[in-house]
């Protein structure tokens, strides 16, 4: 447990006893400073990076894993550290047959869920190059790409950029993003994070080299459990069998892991509970599909959309009978300010990426084609507590 863990821990202890302590330390789609038994590929992605530390780019990368293997939480804590030593006025090791020491590349983070379109894109890697905000009303894409050309021209050593979430449904497409980054000065390379075997996208045709990210082994995902579980409820609210219970059941997903800690323990924070049981365990296992979508594509999704999911977990079965009971039921709430026909057509757009899917419903009565209804393919009661968070 960190010092700032402990602080907050003695901040909230006027309160009373509280089962969770922080939500955040819980949630599947945040990433901690130092994630656990990832060593070696910490080591590969320096030895891809190691021009960085000659002042020198790197050529461009390909890390690629299965789902909650734990690429992002790799690539946003390395890019961190690097970014932050970029920034200091010492410079790299240099030898003695160097007359004037290099200066380190700068790094920039992008999540393609949030920035799929050419003026988001362009936005991101400026924001994040740069100490002051960026408008991101009353400026057109010319601007933003002009004052980012701007600023790597200026720059010797150039930037690294890593975006993540390559290839999934609602984010940039591959081809849309190797075009994006053509419009970048050449001082610029990139590592890719994505799902897909090397083989099985276009992305490799660009890259130098692939660095492969495996799923957690079962006694690491247990003390990453734990980690979690140690930073975010009370004292000995979980203990190691129920951490190896919900580690076995994940399979090396840590995503979905975190998700049954999370719901497991918003359960027995209903009840009044201060440890968690196996009947907790269980009830959020049963309520978390697999496969389970990640719950940080469902809160990239636009304002609106999420609205309506928000709404769409509270409805009751018959409400969900069919696509357009659904529909009907969602438009009437109060707080949803859309017309039936929008609602509609978010559902069917979210179904098509996955994030809901359309299930057919059983012939009851009457002819045609029997209604679909509207099942979530993420973890419902996770989602609602992130959401109700950020409100």
């Amino acid at each position: 447990m960190d010092i700032d863990t402990r602080i907050k821990r003695r901040q909230r202890r006027e309160t009373g006893p509280q089962l969770i302590q922080d939500h955040e330390s819980l949630s599947p789609v945040a990433h901690i400073d130092e994630p656990s038994d990832r060593g070696p590929v910490f080591e590969r992605l320096l030895d891809h990076l190691d021009p960085v530390f000659d002042g020198n780019l790197p050529p461009n990368a390909y890390v690629h894993g299965p789902p909650g293997a734990g690429k992002s939480a790799v690539v946003t804590a390395l890019f961190t550290h690097l970014k932050q030593l970029s920034t200091e006025t010492r410079s790299v090791i240099y030898t003695s047959t160097r007359a004037v020491p290099p200066t380190s590349p700068g790094f920039a983070y992008l999540d393609t869920r949030s920035a799929s379109t050419e003026f988001s894109f362009y936005h991101g890697v400026l924001d994040a190059l740069v100490d002051e905000s960026v408008p991101e009303h009353g400026v057109s894409t010319q601007d933003i790409k002009t004052r980012l050309h701007g600023i790597l021209d200026k720059s010797r050593t150039g930037v690294v950029i890593a975006v993540d979430h390559v290839g999934e449904p609602d984010s940039a497409a591959i081809e849309d993003l190797v075009d994006l980054f053509a419009g970048l000065p050449s001082n610029v390379s990139w590592v890719a994070i994505g799902r897909r075997d090397p083989e099985q996208t276009p992305l490799t045709t660009y890259t130098a080299s692939s660095i492969h990210v495996d799923h957690y082994r079962r006694q690491i995902l247990v003390d990453v459990l734990m980690t979690r579980a140690s930073r975010g409820l009370s004292q000995q609210a979980l203990d190691h069998e129920l951490a190896r219970h919900i580690a076995d059941w994940a399979e090396g997903n840590a995503h979905d892991a975190l998700a049954a800690l999370f719901a497991a323990a918003d359960t027995a924070t209903q009840e009044g509970q201060q440890r968690l049981t196996g009947r907790h365990i269980e009830t959020a296992i049963e309520e978390i599909p697999r496969p389970s979508v990640s719950l940080g594509r469902v809160l990239a999704l636009p304002a609106n959309k999420q609205l309506v999911l928000r709404n769409l977990v509270d409805l009751d079965e018959d409400e969900r009978a069919s696509v357009t009971a659904t529909t009907e039921a969602i438009s009437n709430r109060p707080d949803v300010d859309l017309t039936s026909g929008t609602v509609k057509r978010f559902l069917y757009e979210m179904a098509e990426i996955g994030i809901v899917e359309r299930v057919q419903s059983e012939r009851q009565s009457g002819k045609g084609r029997p209604p679909s209804r509207v099942e979530l393919r993420f973890p419902p009661t996770v989602f609602c507590r992130l959401y109700d968070l950020q409100q």
